[in-house]
């Protein structure tokens, strides 16, 4: 099987490449532009294009399919040479699904919680020594790749909802036809794709409604936007609703009692725990039992961002979080004040994706982060230019989170300085979150 990759340095096709190279496939990639991590990677499998930009001539009749990431137009003269030539096509989803009709598809869908619930899956299945495939949007402890595609029965997939691709504006997600669908919650995002609410959760009722009669789906019952969603598109489903289990804060763990006896956990907060649920009863679905899973959680520390621990010393600890939509801010705050209590919490949240940046949706973010004792806001004019929106106004910021003691930065010199002096005068121990999709314009994170 002979595969090229249009826009082959994306943060997953560059991994998809490699996965299929180690299946035994001839591969090749086109890039405009390729960094690092995926330019390392891609080099180290001799995946890299010698050159930059868009050949057509490298599209020939000997190539089975084209795979097309997100970061090519729909001009790409090479997507123009492949439908000429009537090469196959294909975005990452629909490939993905090509890749997995004769495996039972387990996908995890939902605004919040897909990566650390489809990484909870993993790590169980791994350590059950359970055979399987998967499709993840962060680097997992114990994994070498975000995706693998091999024979194994099962795969576990992330379901995204933003689109295909430049040519299939549908969701990904509804590319996946799952046999049993998790579904974490639904709060609006990607508001450069879905203007309003209202057309960002239909997505999500198309989604349930394309699901096989007696497909499995697990929902959150806490959240009311999905219960309104099941009762109203999922009445041909086997419906397993989850929700927060009880569990205790300790001094160095958080644990919860169990039939089987007291566990704790390397993980908290309650999202967190509220993930866990989802990913046991998944984890039942494959013929583990609540004994076994309980026993391989134990040792799960987490995605990678999502609540990493990046420094300790002491009288001080810090976090990095993956913390982007409001409804993940409020979570990732209550999880760290929760686990903290006595702790000074300094955090730091970047305006980074689309919808943060964009003015008609900072009013979501009002109250965000009135749980922290000294916050503060940053946003970069490089992130605006990438993503062609206008100047945003400090104040207009500071107005629209509605909280009196946060600082707005947008200079990331300014910001790192604002955090040691803080750290520095803090009445007590010091717990610093940094909440954010990007790099804080590549500020060190070393305080």
């Amino acid at each position: 099987m002979y595969i090229h990759f249009i826009a082959v340095g994306g943060a997953i096709m560059h991994q998809l490449a490699i996965a299929l190279q180690n299946k035994g496939y001839k591969i090749t990639g086109s890039d405009d532009e390729i960094t690092d991590p995926a330019k390392t990677n891609l080099a180290k499998k001799d995946l890299l294009p010698p050159s930059f930009g868009w050949f057509p001539e490298k599209i020939t009749k000997e190539i089975d399919a084209v795979i097309l990431g997100m970061h090519a137009k729909g001009d790409n003269p090479e997507i123009l040479r492949a439908k000429e030539l009537g090469i196959p096509v294909y975005s990452f989803p629909e490939y993905i699904y090509e890749a997995s009709k004769n495996k039972q598809r387990i996908v995890v869908a939902g605004s919040h919680g897909k990566t650390t619930t489809t990484s909870m899956i993993m790590h169980v299945l791994r350590d059950r020594k359970i055979d399987f495939d998967y499709l993840v949007g962060a680097k997992v402890e114990g994994f070498d790749l975000s995706v693998k595609i091999s024979d194994a029965p099962v795969i576990i997939l992330e379901g995204d909802e933003y689109p295909a691709s430049v040519l299939e504006k549908r969701p990904k997600i509804h590319f996946y036809h799952p046999h049993v669908s998790v579904l974490t919650g639904i709060a609006w995002d990607h508001v450069n794709v879905f203007p309003t609410y209202e057309f960002y959760k239909e997505q999500f009722a198309i989604y349930l409604r394309d699901m096989q009669p007696e497909s499995t789906l697990i929902y959150n019952a806490e959240d009311k936007e999905v219960v309104s969603l099941v009762l109203d598109e999922a009445k041909h489903l086997k419906q397993m609703p989850y929700a927060t289990p009880s569990f205790k804060v300790e001094q160095d763990a958080v644990t919860l009692d169990t039939t089987d006896g007291k566990v704790s956990l390397q993980i908290f907060g309650g999202h967190n725990l509220q993930n866990m649920e989802a990913a046991r009863k998944v984890c039942n679905s494959l013929g583990v039992t609540d004994v076994a899973f309980y026993q391989s959680i134990r040792s799960f520390t987490g995605a990678a961002r999502r609540l990493e621990k990046i420094n300790e010393r002491e009288g001080f600890i810090a976090y990095r979080d993956f913390a982007h939509a409001p409804s993940k801010l409020n979570a990732t705050l209550k999880a760290v004040r929760e686990r903290y209590p006595d702790h000074y919490l300094i955090a730091c949240f970047e305006l980074h994706t689309f919808s943060s940046l964009s003015e008609q949706f900072l009013s979501q973010y009002k109250n965000c982060m009135d749980a922290c004792d000294k916050p503060a806001v940053f946003y970069s004019a490089h992130a605006l230019a990438l993503k062609g929106l206008p100047a945003l106004n400090p104040d207009e910021i500071k107005e629209n989170f509605d909280n009196a003691t946060l600082t707005v930065f947008n200079q990331k010199d300014a910001l790192q300085q604002w955090i040691a002096e803080s750290i520095q005068n803090a009445p007590k121990p010091v717990c610093l979150l940094l909440m954010s999709s990007g790099t804080f314009d590549g500020m060190g994170f070393e305080f």
